[in-house]
């Protein structure tokens, strides 16, 4: 959890931008990651140096080596030690801003070879904005109180500022809720033999939270070297095509203990995306609303859809994606849900006639408000290739735990808990009714409805009778009222008229 000294330092950091011009959101975030990484190498390095001075060795493979490093975009030798945060930090404004914006950042663009770290292999197109050393050493001063050796106090104060990202009102779409991510993870329970891929990942929400999910449930596995290395190295996957977005959500991770996953340039629905059968775990809130050109979109995802819709072509990348037995959760909006075109009724026969579709949880409208309104729902289904659907697990989530309106702020009124308690414990569920918030519905009745998914097609109402009085005794009751008003009126006119 944050605390209210590094709440307020963030903070300061923020309205330090603003004030110095960078008023965009993402921008101001992607700043500061840069500043993050400077400050992230050192202080990794310093840690080794205790380490190696301790045991009298040398570290090994430093990322500031004695000697010289050659700029080569100002063709000239710089002492390595100069591009250490522990040593600008303490220069003279102007020759700080100098080191900062010729120097070092140079130094971090070029280091990308791809063995430091997922994060440097997406600094080719990054762009130093900071334009006053004034503002340089406000932020470098406030950042500098920060450990960035303590992993979970560093994963909380980014998905702080990611939060702040959102709240400002810009870019706000590439951040899907916390507490519905957490609550997807939660449900899923990846492990450390899961192999997990968000093909839109944006900031990495999804990935981060599964990361977070093992280190909670699987510390003592996680100290095991080849269990270790899969989580550092093989475990997490994510693209989008956003190169910013890349390397927000390799920091991200970075801050989380994933030291280089799988980070990737790249259109997940177009021909350069040939994973198939690779993943055994999938998370994501995929773009709503999209529409493609035939010719941009994978051959084998028509075969299983032929549509130009963005949000049914996921689905479809999901099925090829997942490896047999691998299993989805994904944010759908509603129309994939009931939409009567070809292309989604393809797509929704595919889950429950193909693959084995688990759960519909339907989510209320305001849950991505103030960015949109759109209703949502989340699919819960795994691969088989053999279809299994036998009965899917309905949900009609009607509250999240904040308020539905533009400000979102904290209520009482939360399904969440409960449905997670029933989603792990849903032998229990065969009983409920379906005016019951939860309820089973068997495949043949899904199919009998042409495949619609809809929690209204099925939820029964319970009508509740209402018995009113007859009209004439409340005709007279206000004939009643009449003649007390009346009589009333005439007492105050007798008296004061």
């Amino acid at each position: 959890m944050i605390t209210g000294e590094i709440k307020n330092r963030i903070d300061a950091i923020w309205d330090t931008f603003w004030t110095g011009g960078i008023t965009n959101s993402i921008t101001i975030l992607e700043q500061m990651t840069y500043l993050f990484f400077m400050k992230m190498l050192d202080d990794a390095q310093m840690k080794k140096e205790a380490a190696a001075n301790a045991m009298g060795a040398k570290v090994k493979e430093p990322v500031f080596k004695a000697g010289n490093w050659h700029n080569p975009e100002t063709d000239r030798d710089v002492p390595y030690t100069d591009l250490r945060w522990s040593n600008f930090k303490n220069k003279e404004a102007e020759a700080m801003y100098r080191l900062v914006s010729k120097d070092v950042f140079i130094f971090i663009k070029t280091l990308n070879d791809g063995k430091e770290s997922a994060y440097s292999r997406f600094m080719d197109s990054a762009t130093f904005l900071i334009q006053s050393a004034r503002t340089l050493v406000k932020i470098v001063e406030g950042i500098d109180g920060l450990d960035m050796n303590n992993r979970d106090t560093m994963g909380d104060v980014y998905e702080y500022v990611l939060g702040k990202m959102a709240a400002s009102g810009n870019n706000g779409q590439f951040r899907t809720p916390r507490h519905i991510i957490r609550m997807m993870v939660d449900m899923m329970e990846p492990n450390l033999d899961d192999t997990v891929c968000d093909p839109a990942m944006g900031s990495a929400g999804f990935i981060v939270e599964a990361a977070k999910f093992v280190q909670e449930h699987h510390k003592k596995d996680l100290l095991k070297k080849d269990k270790s290395d899969h989580y550092r190295n093989e475990m997490f996957h994510g693209f989008d095509t956003d190169q910013t977005m890349l390397r927000i959500g390799a920091m991200n991770l970075m801050l989380h203990g994933a030291d280089n996953p799988d980070i990737a340039y790249r259109d997940s629905l177009s021909t350069d995306n040939t994973d198939e059968n690779r993943y055994s775990l999938c998370l994501a809130n995929p773009p709503f609303a999209g529409s493609l050109d035939y010719e941009a979109i994978n051959k084998n995802l028509l075969a299983i859809t032929k549509t130009k819709k963005t949000e049914l072509l996921f689905l479809a990348l999901f099925v090829r994606m997942l490896r047999l037995g691998g299993r989805c959760a994904s944010i759908v909006p509603d129309g994939v849900l009931f939409g009567n075109s070809s292309g989604h009724k393809a797509i929704r026969k595919e889950l429950i006639e193909n693959q084995r579709l688990q759960a519909v949880i339907s989510m209320p409208s305001g849950v991505f408000q103030p960015y949109s309104g759109v209703s949502t729902a989340i699919l819960v289904f795994t691969k088989t290739n053999a279809g299994g659907t036998d009965k899917v697990w309905f949900y009609d989530m009607k509250a999240d735990g904040y308020t539905l309106d533009q400000k979102r702020t904290e209520c009482a009124e939360n399904d969440i808990p409960d449905i997670i308690a029933r989603w792990k414990n849903l032998d229990a569920e065969t009983d409920r009714t379906r005016k019951d918030q939860s309820f089973f519905v068997p495949v043949d009745e899904i199919v009998a409805n042409d495949y619609d998914l809809s929690i209204n097609k099925y939820k029964e109402v319970e009508k509740v009778k209402v018995e009113y009085e007859n009209p004439k005794v409340v005709f007279k009751r206000i004939q009643k009222l009449q003649g007390e008003i009346n009589a009333a009126m005439d007492e105050f006119r007798e008296k004061f008229l």
